[in-house]
């Protein structure tokens, strides 16, 4: 070999082989290659799973919603039913205790009604027994009178016995008038029969005369103290 083949072949660069080399490269190559992406259709089934999961919750949330809102709704029903029942009750607990009470006041009505020509006739005759001096039966006569008026007055009732008082129109009535200038005008001059009351309710007017002639009688204010 001649002087310039050895340089030239000192020049050039040898390979060295390298045992294993060929693996790293492969094994870089793999590590350095991307994960594969999971399938179109798997990703499609896992949102619809959700989705169906998300559907579900929703629909129980619904469901006991609406399930509340029955219950208050019936719960409310309930209440007002038994409010309507109870305001029921009171006013037809005071409508037969008005009753009742009306039933009493018109039965002691009839009997107080009855028994009123009773009292006249007692009057009439304490006022014959005055006349005539007859003092045995008079005694006997008032104490019945007066023992039977007491026994009403038991039960409500009261005399009417205006003699002297003001004319009223809605416990009086006029049979008759007289002149009278001391008194003034529409005073009770005279009862010719007393009246009675039971309660607040007139069961027969007094009769009596009234007199006239006298000085106008004063309006009584219901302001005045």
């Amino acid at each position: 070999m001649s002087k310039d083949g050895k340089n030239k072949a000192a020049q050039e660069p040898r390979e060295i082989p390298i045992d294993g080399a060929d693996e790293v490269t492969e094994g870089a190559t793999e590590a350095a290659a991307p994960a594969p992406e999971a399938e179109p259709a798997e990703t499609a089934e896992a949102a619809e799973a959700e989705a169906d999961s998300i559907e579900e919750e929703a629909e129980a949330v619904v469901a006991d919603a609406e399930r509340v809102a029955k219950a208050e709704a019936e719960a409310a029903a309930m209440r007002d039913k038994y409010l309507r029942l109870q305001a029921e009750w009171d006013n037809y607990r005071k409508r037969t205790a008005e009753e009742a009470g009306e039933m009493r006041v018109r039965a002691a009505e009839k009997l107080m009604g009855d028994l009123l020509p009773v009292m006249d006739d007692f009057e009439r005759a304490i006022a014959h027994a005055e006349a005539n001096g007859d003092a045995g039966l008079l005694d006997g006569v008032k104490a019945i009178s007066t023992k039977l008026s007491e026994s009403l007055g038991k039960h409500g009732l009261e005399t009417i016995d205006p003699a002297g008082e003001a004319f009223d129109a809605l416990e009086h009535q006029a049979v008759g008038q007289v002149e009278d200038a001391s008194v003034p005008d529409e005073t009770v001059a005279q009862v010719y029969q007393k009246g009675y009351r039971l309660g607040k309710k007139v069961i027969r007017p007094a009769m009596v005369t009234i007199s006239t002639g006298g000085p106008k009688r004063e309006v009584e204010s219901d302001d005045a103290e």
